[in-house]
Parts: structure tokens; sequence; C-alpha cells
């Protein structure tokens, strides 16, 4: 079976699963974005280690993100390197997502699955990992410098119990 049809079946399905009238109407993956957040220190090498980490994991070299405003109790600078993130269309889009539930969530210590509470009001889900190191690209000599990971699918999903049906439908594992 071509990729095409199988994703032509599935979106038939979606399509009687909502009740729509054509299967233009169910929801598509927008995007995907993959953030992580850096201590604000000056430490360069922690940073390097981020930036190529990340980029291995979504092969895609990340944007570095920066402080809007001063913090002194943080520390922080304006302009400051805050975080990465990374943002994932098409077919990178579609080999992540399929990557992040059919290998990464069942790597997951004690995963039972998602809440189905995290989805919010748009149709947009953000899946927070603690460790990086469930993703297969990194190898496990490397867990001295572990970081969290924040996943966000972004989906045309008109409200939540749309994208609710849609994520399933996906394969996402969630729990009610």
């Amino acid at each position: 079976m071509t990729k095409t049809t199988s994703q032509s079946h599935t979106f038939n399905a979606l399509k009687d699963t909502l009740g729509y009238k054509n299967v233009m109407q169910t929801p598509r993956v927008v995007k995907i974005v993959v953030s992580t957040g850096v201590s604000t220190g000056k430490d360069k090498k922690r940073h390097e280690l981020i930036q190529e980490r990340l980029a291995r994991i979504t092969g895609q070299a990340p944007a570095p993100r920066q402080a809007r405003k001063s913090i002194a109790a943080f520390k922080t600078r304006k302009g400051d390197v805050v975080g990465y993130q990374v943002t994932l269309r098409g077919e990178r889009c579609r080999s992540f997502l399929d990557k992040l539930v059919h290998i990464v969530l069942p790597r997951v210590k004690d995963f039972r699955g998602i809440s189905s509470k995290v989805i919010d009001e748009m149709g947009n889900i953000t899946i927070g990992l603690k460790e990086h190191i469930v993703f297969p690209e990194t190898a496990d000599e490397e867990s001295k410098d572990i970081f969290g990971v924040a996943v966000t699918i972004v989906t045309s999903a008109k409200n939540k119990k749309e994208a609710e049906a849609f994520l399933r439908h996906l394969g996402v594992p969630l729990r009610s």
C-alpha cells in the first residue's frame, strides 16, 4: 500500500468519525516545534552541545531564542540566549511525528499515555520530555548532560474535541 493510499484511508475514516462531507475538512498537522531552554550562564560548551544534539534529534539546525527583557534575579540580560527551537514542516515533520509516536514515547520511563487535558482549545498539544536521551539519535555514553525537550504539535483542528479525535487517528497514545 502506498503512502498516499494509507493517508487517504486515514482521512476518510476521520472524515466519517467527525461527520464531515469532504476529506479536505479534516485536520492536518501544520508543524511540529521542538524547543529547549538553556541555563543563563555563559557556558558556551553546553550551548554547543545542546545545539548539536537538537540538530541530531530533529535533522535540522536549531535557532537560538533570546531573552526579551533583563531579569536581575535570574541574571539574564536582554539578548542573552535562553533556549533553542526547531520548527519542522513537511516530510521532516511527518517522519519526526512517526518517530515520536512509535519509538520515543514507548522509551519514556513509566509512560502511561499522554493526558488528553494537555490539548489546548485551539487543537494543539505540547508534550514535555524530561530527558532528551529517549531519542535514539543520542548515544548512552553522552548521558552526562541531560536536558528536557518540549514538543508542540500544531494542528489545523478547530477545537479540542476535533484535535483529540485526529491525534488518536494518528496513533498518539492519549489516555482519557
